[in-house]
């Protein structure tokens, strides 16, 4: 006898005993269409979201934004008076407040809303001197500007060019610099002549312990790549000897304490010697008479008529207690001894200080 077999899939989904039921997989929902029916409300927001970000370029860009933006920002403005109260500067030695101020486009008083920092961030960069600069703003109304310069060491005049230059000589940019930054120029030492830029470091260096010497001179020149002649605002000339320099300007130093030799009406200093020390008072002018002029080379010098505390003009005063009690012969730019003590071109012209206008 057969046993009845068992009933089919189909017929025991049928059944109401049964609740299997067995589907293919076509029949089953795309991840697509799971992943659309569930975030179904929040794609409807971002489309529609999406409609009116459009709408609003297509708007502003066909009407522009800055009558727009205008009314709202001098509303904010009036309700919200945030003025600048205060600028602070810090790390500034040679650029002027005037241009820095400039170069910001704000003042005390001035709304800081209206403020760009970045805008015065670049025009400050492209100020002389400057390597970099930062520019911060406080809700106190406060604004703060702090530089980062990058000052020449000096001023080399060559070939009627002013050059800022390095410790090392080397050529600084001025970043388009103008007659404006003159007040800058006139801070730095001025050394004149083939191969100073690269000299004056040491001279310069050493004219730094001697300040009283550094307060009158206006310009340094150096003669045939060798020693320096230092030019005094009086328009005096200091003679300074080779490979000697510190020395002598420590020498000249202690005069100028003792007697203020510095300060007298000299045409010419001489320092080349160890042991000695030449000076020559500058001519006096001559007297407006019917008499005929003076001869051009007549000897104004002043001479001591008795015992002065102070060098006399003219005169050679011994620097050394082993120096002979003979009155050797004047060294000055009359004297043509040999290029070891003297050069011949003593007299070579250099601006004395003067700057560009």
């Amino acid at each position: 006898m057969k046993r009845p077999s068992s009933p089919s899939p189909e017929r025991r989904e049928a059944g109401s005993g049964d609740h299997f039921r067995h589907t293919n997989k076509a029949d089953r929902p795309s991840a697509v269409a799971l992943f659309l029916r569930r975030h179904k409300g929040k794609l409807k927001f971002l489309a529609t979201t999406g409609v009116l970000g459009v709408g609003a370029w297509v708007f502003l860009s066909m009407h522009g934004t800055q009558g727009l933006v205008a009314p709202l920002k001098a509303k904010i403005e009036a309700e919200i008076p945030l003025k600048v109260t205060e600028i602070r500067v810090e790390g500034t030695n040679l650029t002027s407040q005037n241009a820095i101020h400039e170069a910001l486009g704000v003042s005390v008083g001035d709304p800081m809303l209206g403020f760009d920092v970045k805008a015065a961030r670049e025009r400050l960069n492209d100020l002389p001197f400057v390597e970099n600069a930062t520019v911060g703003r406080r809700f106190s109304g406060l604004i703060v500007v702090h530089l980062t310069e990058r000052p020449p060491f000096a001023i080399w005049q060559h070939k009627g060019q002013f050059v800022p230059i390095d410790r090392d000589g080397n050529p600084v940019p001025d970043k388009g610099m103008t007659s404006r930054d003159a007040q800058a120029f006139m801070q730095l030492p001025l050394v004149v002549g083939e191969g100073a830029d690269h000299a004056a470091a040491e001279l310069l260096d050493a004219l730094a312990k001697t300040p009283d010497v550094k307060a009158h001179m206006t310009a340094a020149t150096l003669i045939n790549m060798r020693r320096w002649t230092l030019t005094l605002k009086d328009g005096a000339s200091v003679y300074l000897p080779e490979a000697a320099e510190p020395q002598a300007l420590t020498r000249l130093e202690e005069l100028q304490k003792r007697f203020d030799l510095l300060d007298r009406p000299l045409e010419i200093i001489d320092l080349r010697l160890p042991d000695r020390l030449t000076i020559r008072e500058r001519p006096a002018p001559a007297p407006v008479t019917g008499d005929a002029a003076a001869p051009e080379d007549q000897d104004h010098t002043a001479k001591p008529t008795g015992q002065s505390q102070a060098p006399a003009a003219g005169d050679e005063i011994p620097l050394s207690k082993t120096a002979p009690a003979k009155k050797p012969k004047r060294t000055d730019e009359g004297d043509r001894r040999p290029s070891s003590l003297h050069d011949d071109t003593e007299h070579a012209h250099n601006s004395g200080g003067a700057l560009p206008a």
